[in-house]
């Protein structure tokens, strides 16, 4: 059976390989792959029939369900560009998404139709909507087809280097940008995925991260790809998680640090102590070797760090344990884990200075990380200068400051914009936030710069406290065990506790959005 090469591919792959392997795992009776692939047909075959072909964008605003999914090769199959839409933004911000990917077709969950109606506002050429759900004017599925597909489906024709999925970046750099994904990139990823993570049939994927991002997109495909099992929760909330994970049978997923904290923080209450998981990986940011350890005495799974970007369709790196590795201490190991990585089997990677020369392999020498591969975008949508500017001499330029070891296992230190300034010393924002995860009281965090007339930038954090933090962890005790830990010009001049740190659509951390709060805007601050 030879190899997939297009989106829609991977689905009649696993088709062929195993039509009654159960695809859907959602608490009733399970909903094998044939199913799966004649659903997704019959959506197709709707497509064409709304006038959608080969290259039309058509966007999507749902949760993780399985409708998600089923839309997902729906669009495939008609040979259309899935515009994935973040359903956390405000109008003002779809609206700029809207007019930039240009979508002929939103699909989108009958409970978005106020923001939505309020995104269409504005537009020149507002699209033609298909409502989801069960209200009036709707439908489970959004489209009902003039005619069922039957056995002779035929998807529509497409190349490799086609354009598959447009995805928006999350905006912590700047404006959000289109980020288009070929079937070349998103097929070689999953199929590399299943190798580098041992995926089989007997997996079940939890889509708790958000399907509308690449943090949990590449799953779809991946564990499609050796007709694994799929798990949807539709919003994120710890002890539902926890929850899904239980009940569903879940094996392996992907959160982003933050759902990760909390999940950790929930699970002694939920009685959580791992049920069938095997593996948990965590990407988006840096994470502490203390986190790590309590992955793996709480969840009693393999943990492995994960860096990648949108631009890359995502992974770069991996912190898988080879052999040797697993000769070390226990601290060595969980310092192991907990690095950003050796590079994914698609790309190739180098840590390089201002002058684009690779920095010495000393594990101390920072660089910015650059890289060219199968799985690397061919750039941005409708951005040629910026384009240009990422894109130089066939490497794809990061944003993000690394160090690498005689290995070749990556270590992000920071990213560009974040890295801190603060008396003539460069300040690294993971190094403190590092120390700070090493407090018990600490849930979150966040480090990062602001101006100072001093300085040049002082060092500041926010943090959030566990909800079992002991009645003195104040901000003067963070800090001073911060100088247990660091030298005195890392530790923050003032730490802020806050009930949350402002997120992205995509839950990470915006540093942004701390480095521009108003002054004064804290519930403590020391």
């Amino acid at each position: 059976m030879s190899q997939p090469n297009t989106t829609w591919g991977l689905l009649e792959h696993a088709v062929e390989r195993a039509p009654d392997a159960p695809a859907l795992n959602t608490g009733g009776p399970p909903v094998a792959y044939a199913s799966l692939h004649h659903s997704a047909a019959t959506l197709a075959t709707a497509l064409r029939g709304r006038g959608v072909a080969r290259g039309d964008r058509v966007a999507l605003m749902e949760r993780n369900t399985p409708a998600f999914l089923t839309w997902t090769f729906a669009c495939a199959g008609a040979g259309a560009v899935l515009v994935p839409l973040n359903h956390r933004l405000a109008a003002a911000e779809l609206r700029a998404v809207l007019a930039d990917a240009e979508p002929g077709l939103v699909l989108a969950h009958e409970t978005f139709r106020s923001v939505l109606s309020e995104a269409f506002e504005g537009l020149d050429a507002p699209p033609d909507v298909a409502w989801l759900g069960t209200g009036e004017g709707s439908s489970p599925m959004g489209l009902l087809p003039a005619a069922l597909p039957g056995p002779a489906f035929l998807p529509a024709p497409c190349e490799p280097d086609d354009v598959c999925h447009l995805y928006y970046t999350s905006g912590t750099t700047g404006r959000p940008k289109g980020v288009p994904l070929t079937h070349r990139n998103v097929v070689q990823h999953a199929l590399a995925a299943t190798s580098e993570l041992d995926l089989a049939g007997d997996d079940v994927w939890g889509h708790i991260a958000p399907m509308f991002h690449l943090a949990d997109a590449w799953a779809s495909l991946a564990i499609t790809a050796v007709a694994g099992q799929h798990a949807f929760l539709p919003e994120f909330e710890a002890e539902a998680a926890l929850a899904l994970m239980t009940e569903r049978g879940v094996t392996v997923t992907n959160l982003v640090p933050v759902m990760l904290q909390r999940m950790l923080a929930a699970a002694p209450g939920c009685g959580f102590t791992g049920g069938s998981l095997r593996l948990v990986l965590s990407g988006g940011a840096p994470i502490a070797p203390a986190a790590v350890r309590e992955v793996l005495q709480t969840f009693g799974c393999e943990y492995v760090q994960t860096y990648g970007l949108t631009e890359t369709s995502p992974y770069l790196t991996l912190s898988v344990l080879e052999p040797k590795h697993r000769e070390l201490s226990e601290e060595a190991q969980l310092a192991r884990r907990a690095r950003t990585g050796r590079p994914f089997e698609t790309v190739e990677l180098e840590v390089v200075d201002g002058d684009g020369r690779p920095v010495p392999r000393d594990d101390r020498s920072v660089g910015e990380i650059v890289a060219r591969g199968s799985t690397v975008t061919p750039g941005y949508w409708n951005r040629p200068e910026e384009t240009a500017m990422a894109f130089r001499d066939g490497w794809f330029h990061t944003g993000d400051l690394a160090t690498i070891d005689r290995e070749g296992w990556l270590n992000i230190v920071d990213r560009k914009k974040d890295m801190i300034l603060s008396g003539g010393e460069n300040v690294y924002s993971t190094e403190i936030e590092n120390a700070l995860y090493e407090h018990p009281a600490v849930l979150e965090c966040a480090a990062f710069g602001v101006p100072s007339e001093q300085w040049g930038e002082e060092v500041r954090a926010a943090v959030v406290l566990s909800p079992h933090a002991a009645s003195d962890a104040n901000p003067a005790a963070l800090k001073e065990h911060c100088r247990t830990l660091l030298a005195g010009y890392k530790v923050p001049k003032h730490i802020e506790l806050l009930p949350e740190l402002p997120k992205t659509g995509s839950g990470k951390i915006s540093k942004q959005r701390l480095r521009d709060r108003p002054p004064g805007e804290t519930t403590a601050m020391g």
